[in-house]
């Protein structure tokens, strides 16, 4: 009776190992492949990226759905060009609240959520309490931004804006 208990046991456990409560360093070599081929352009066919990755196709398919449902792969987005969009500026924004509560966290971050163009928003240590970045026109769009909703802000005791004159790196891409 023993034995039946463990074959039931045996075959009850996934075929793959789940990934959300394990490291990336536990992915193998082919996993790596697919995200980094994922990275570069989600919108390659299932055929083409196992051709890449060298892998069957139903094989390949496999992987990406379970790398999808361990929530590894959150998401496949359209990457869209920010100048192309007409929100060529960047600003990043420092922001100190007046009180640290967390009634004023979150009232903060509620409003927040509702900056246009805000693309970021990052609870941080040091200096300031949040990072945001914001995505705007221009310098005369970010003013018209700022003066009708950054001062708005709840809880708000300062905000010190950072105009990006050159964007260095800019990547959605992580590393494996």
């Amino acid at each position: 009776m023993s034995a039946i208990k463990v074959r039931r046991t045996v075959r009850a456990r996934p075929s793959a190992p789940v990934l959300a409560a394990e490291p990336l360093q536990s992915l193998d070599r082919i996993d790596r492949a697919i995200l980094r081929q994922l990275q570069s352009d989600a919108s390659i066919s299932n055929v083409a990226l196992a051709a890449r990755v060298k892998l069957s196709a139903p094989a390949c398919l496999r992987r990406v759905e379970r790398l999808k449902e361990s929530g590894l792969i959150r998401g496949v987005v359209a990457l869209i060009d920010p100048k192309a969009a007409g929100a060529g500026m960047l600003v990043i924004i420092g922001v100190v609240l007046d009180r640290s509560t967390p009634e004023s966290f979150a009232e903060f971050e509620k409003a927040a959520q509702k900056v246009a163009g805000c693309m970021e928003c990052h609870v941080v240590t040091g200096e300031f309490d949040y990072f945001m970045t914001i995505r705007t026109r221009d310098s005369d769009s970010f003013n018209r931004l700022h003066a009708e909703q950054l001062l708005y802000l709840p809880g708000v005791r300062q905000i010190r804006s950072f105009m990006v004159l050159k964007e260095i790196l800019s990547t959605t891409q992580f590393p494996l």
